[in-house]
């Protein structure tokens, strides 16, 4: 197979282009040229923004193109138009916030979506995504695979999520847990999302998958149990009610990345209808392995993992900490 991965270099688009050289597949990176691609690809420069931007794509032929684009739908539209007589499909990592919101737990990909427009620039980020599907679509027709991610963790996280919660939980002492323990999670680990976009992609499925675990996969406790174990066991998990945090004042996935409380939030995020994905072949792992492996990557990094510009660095101040630990959350 012949695989031209537009990214390649960061999270997302880093996991996929290893999983294909795993595979023994010839691999060629389009990037910006910002961070170096994986030992074994071939690289081609450009900018998806800039006037000829796409001007390196202009010559060649592949099997797949995999696009993990999150911006401005326009650069979806101009690449997979560049690319639809040239490239066998085109797998574009959507998002499940391509739904309408609210929506009810149980939703499957026959929801109401938010309206996009493959002509549009950046507006917001679900409306983006939407527009990155439409114009691939419309580019590849059946030929396109719709890979609706829901919360993404692993190595190579370059948001900040997990490794914030491994390097407090590292720090040890008494830590605030947003309850209760068994609140169920939803989420994909990196390399299982791009084994199944690799794996359907190459089996010719097309339209749109929600491809994330099924809800329960992992529970808040065993998710921050894990993070503490792994990271030596010093961490003392103190369990605080919903109710607490929200007269804290803090803010549930930003200030306490992961953790939503029970609601419509909740149901939004974590409550998806997967069978369609899991007819086609994801498999999950258990969240020790996810949190694990992450903890052993950011071990090469010095504890510090990439964080990308666009997005601010998650996680609770020491004084919110304070408030949260305080005879009222004790």
């Amino acid at each position: 197979m012949k695989l031209l991965m537009l990214g390649g270099t960061e999270f997302v688009g880093r996991a996929i282009t290893e999983d294909a050289l795993d595979r023994g597949w010839e691999v060629t990176v389009f990037h910006r040229g910002q961070h170096a691609p994986p030992a074994g690809t071939k690289a081609l420069h450009g900018d998806r923004t800039a006037p000829g931007g796409l001007d390196a794509l202009a010559h060649g032929e592949w099997d797949l193109v995999v696009d993990t684009w999150g911006g401005a739908p326009t650069a979806v539209r101009d690449s997979a138009r560049l690319l639809a007589g040239r490239a066998g499909r085109y797998a574009y990592i959507s998002s499940r916030s391509v739904y309408q919101y609210p929506a009810p737990a149980g939703l499957d990909e026959d929801g109401p979506l938010v309206d996009g427009s493959p002509d549009a620039g950046s507006v917001a980020y679900p409306e983006d995504k939407r527009g990155g599907e439409i114009a691939a679509a419309d580019a590849f027709g059946d030929r396109a695979l719709l890979v609706r991610a829901g919360l993404i963790l692993g190595p190579y996280e370059n948001v900040g999520r997990l490794p914030w919660w491994l390097n407090r939980t590292a720090r040890g002492g008494p830590l605030p847990a947003p309850g209760p323990s068994g609140l169920p999670l939803q989420y994909v680990d990196v390399r299982d999302l791009a084994r199944w976009t690799l794996d359907a992609a190459g089996a010719g499925l097309g339209g749109p998958y929600n491809v994330v675990s099924p809800t329960g996969h992992a529970t808040m406790g065993g998710f921050l149990e894990a993070c503490a174990k792994v990271t030596g066991g010093a961490a003392e998990l103190r369990w605080t009610d919903p109710a607490r945090i929200e007269e804290a004042g803090v803010q549930p996935w930003t200030e306490l990345p992961v953790w939503l409380p029970e609601g419509e939030m909740h149901d939004f995020m974590y409550g998806g209808d997967v069978t369609r994905a899991l007819e086609a072949g994801l498999v999950c792992r258990p969240v020790g392995e996810t949190v694990a492996d992450t903890w052993a990557w950011l071990g090469t990094l010095g504890g510090v993992a990439p964080q990308r510009s666009d997005r601010p660095s998650p996680g609770m101040s020491t004084e919110q900490e304070a408030v949260l630990l305080g005879p009222q959350g004790s």
